[in-house]
């Protein structure tokens, strides 16, 4: 097929400079005034060719799959394979990947003498997908020949309307897409209900996963009480972070929009901003190894015996320093937008610069600044690194900060390790944290969003 596209591509620049030629002579001819420019009779000329084409290429991929697996399976070498299925599947994938010199040779032998086979089909089919590309595209192109088009053509219309479908298309990939995540999850989690009644499931204090084989060892029933796995989430993500982040990002907003000069904010903000981009691993890792020692010796010397080297609050202050920059940034934005004539007719009246922080401009700016610390939460109470590294799995029901507590998104991580059973409710448990977990982070969203919505209509 890496012909086909080759000789499309050539196919759609050809059109392109033919049809910007087309009305360049047209306009040498005095056919009068062009509606549209040169640009866009070449641009429309090129959509025109290479649309059929991407279609026809599109269409046949699904095919040609299916079609090189069946000349495969109908060889002498592909007849000869087992009849069990998955290893019959594993055989071919394994002849494919040799075939593509992904590997220089498989598990199975069988699929080194298979290898040619898969090749082979895959080079016919994959012509044959290209020739018919070529054929559509050569169609398109004659029809677009044998169109008269006159200097009054509305090529630029034409094409503002294949980009607005495009753009559609776009939007719509996102919505089905959103749309396929809430249905997998929805779906698998009515199978999950069906097994575990919902008021457990939400209401249950004890979190114990693990389900045995039979019905005579221990945990053979399995606890699925979720209240300890969200308590987490928010003791870490919404309570212990935001405590952290909440001030520091407030006050590093402040101070760069108010009182830094330019050069300290040409210097600092971007540095503060980095923060955001540092991998979460490193994070944990420095919650780990840092933090969380010192976390235990307060703890031990304040005389709690409890303490821990995993625990709820070494996680929680470095996921408030992960999102500093989210807070900080919004509040920024915010407080930026609020109008000079508000600042200055309030210091006009004799205020101080802090009174005229506190009193006018963080009260104007308030929506967005709520709204930058919803849309932290949200990033906070997903993080599943940190808590693993810092916080521990236990999943505890409990507000001592220096004990070790887990987070949904750490069990949902436990649970899908590994090979895994999906008729199993501790495997269906996942994906019921997961919808759980997605409406609220979805709710806190839409309330961020109805916040910053809200800022933008009163001083945009």
């Amino acid at each position: 097929m890496t012909l086909g596209f080759a000789f499309v591509t050539v196919l759609l620049i050809a059109a392109a400079v033919g049809g910007i030629a087309y009305v360049r002579a047209s306009r040498m001819r005095r056919e009068g005034r062009l509606h549209s420019l040169p640009i866009y009779h070449g641009v429309h000329s090129a959509i025109w060719v290479l649309f059929p084409a991407l279609l026809v290429l599109a269409a046949w991929a699904p095919m040609q799959a299916r079609l090189v697996d069946q000349a495969v399976l109908s060889s002498p070498e592909g007849k000869a394979l087992p009849d069990f299925e998955m290893q019959r599947d594993a055989i071919i994938d394994e002849a494919r990947q040799i075939a593509h010199r992904e590997i220089a040779a498989g598990f199975n032998p069988e699929s080194t003498a298979l290898a040619p086979r898969v090749a082979e089909a895959e080079s016919r089919y994959a012509g044959i997908g290209g020739i018919g590309a070529i054929l559509v595209a050569l169609g398109a192109a004659g029809i677009l020949l044998m169109r008269k088009r006159d200097s009054q053509f509305r090529a630029r219309a034409a094409v503002e309307k294949w980009m607005s479908a495009l753009l559609l298309l776009a939007s719509l990939i996102a919505i089905f897409t959103t749309l396929g995540i809430v249905l997998s999850l929805l779906f698998e989690s009515l199978r999950f209900f069906k097994l575990v009644p919902l008021t457990d499931f939400l209401f249950g204090l004890t979190w114990s996963p693990q389900v045995a084989i039979r019905a005579d060892q221990a945990g053979s029933s399995g606890a699925f009480g979720s209240i300890p796995l969200f308590w987490g989430t928010i003791f870490i993500g919404a309570i212990i972070a935001m405590i952290v982040a909440i001030p520091l990002g407030l006050m590093s907003a402040i101070y760069l929009t108010q009182y830094a000069a330019q050069r300290v904010r040409a210097v600092v903000k971007p540095l503060l901003e980095i923060l955001a981009g540092v991998p979460t691993v490193v994070y944990g890792y420095f919650a780990a190894l840092t933090l969380a020692p010192a976390v235990r010796d307060l703890g031990i010397s304040l005389g709690i015996e409890s303490a821990s080297s995993e625990s709820a609050l070494a996680a929680g202050l470095v996921m408030g320093v992960m999102i500093i920059p989210f807070v900080s940034s919004m509040a920024d934005d915010s407080i930026a937008a609020v109008p000079a004539a508000m600042r200055d007719g309030s210091l006009a009246l004799g205020a101080t610069r802090s009174e005229t922080i506190r009193k006018v401009l963080l009260p104007a700016a308030l929506p967005g600044v709520v709204g930058g610390v919803l849309l932290a939460v949200s990033r906070a109470i997903g993080e599943t690194m940190i808590v693993v590294m810092a916080a521990g799995l236990a999943a505890n029901f409990t507000a001592n900060p220096f004990a070790s507590v887990t987070t949904v998104t750490v069990q949902i991580v436990q649970l899908l390790t590994g090979d895994q059973e999906f008729d199993s409710a501790k495997t269906l448990a996942a994906f019921a944290l997961g919808l759980v977990l997605f409406l609220i982070t979805l709710a806190l969203n839409l309330i961020a969003l109805t916040f910053v919505r809200r800022y933008r209509e009163a001083y945009e």
